[in-house]
């Protein structure tokens, strides 16, 4: 069984912006429930990205990166007689959002050495402008969908 969690039904838009992405990505942000540090550090990197991208409201240059990183189809693996296949599948809307997320989350960590508002800064323009960590990472599981495309009458 699926693991459910109210948290799509709880969650309030972030207090600046009203966008109910904007405070998923917080959410996710956040480490140890200290919140008003994680909504600091989000802020603080939109205010460098709106001295960086000219003509756009730093919100939508962050909405337009999750967008660019999403995924659109992923491969599974799916046992068939003693042989497991990666077979591509279409990625449903929910999940298409949390491993946006999760991978540009996991882009901005794995870079050590600078405040985490500058990291986020850099990745959220970098995926804004379809390059970087995170669209890297989304590129490949395409390929690896493409790749597979052989199996693709295997899904269920």
């Amino acid at each position: 069984m699926a693991r459910i969690t109210a948290s799509r039904k709880q969650l309030k838009p972030d207090p600046i912006h009203g966008s109910l992405l904007a405070a998923k990505f917080i959410n996710c942000l956040m480490n140890d429930g200290k919140k008003s540090t994680a909504q600091r550090v989000f802020y603080d990197a939109l205010d460098v990205i709106k001295e960086r991208v000219e003509d756009v409201e730093p919100i939508d240059v962050f909405t337009q990166a999750i967008e660019n990183v999403k995924p659109s189809i992923e491969v599974r693996s799916k046992r068939v007689g003693g042989a497991a296949y990666q077979v591509p599948m279409q990625v449903n809307r929910t999940r298409q959002q949390s491993l946006a997320i999760r991978w540009l989350l996991l882009a901005v960590r794995d870079k050590k050495g600078r405040p985490m508002h500058l990291k986020l800064a850099d990745e959220l323009t970098a995926a804004y402008n379809r390059e970087g960590v995170a669209m890297t990472r989304r590129d490949n599981v395409h390929r690896m969908a493409d790749a597979n495309k052989a199996f693709a009458h295997f899904a269920w």
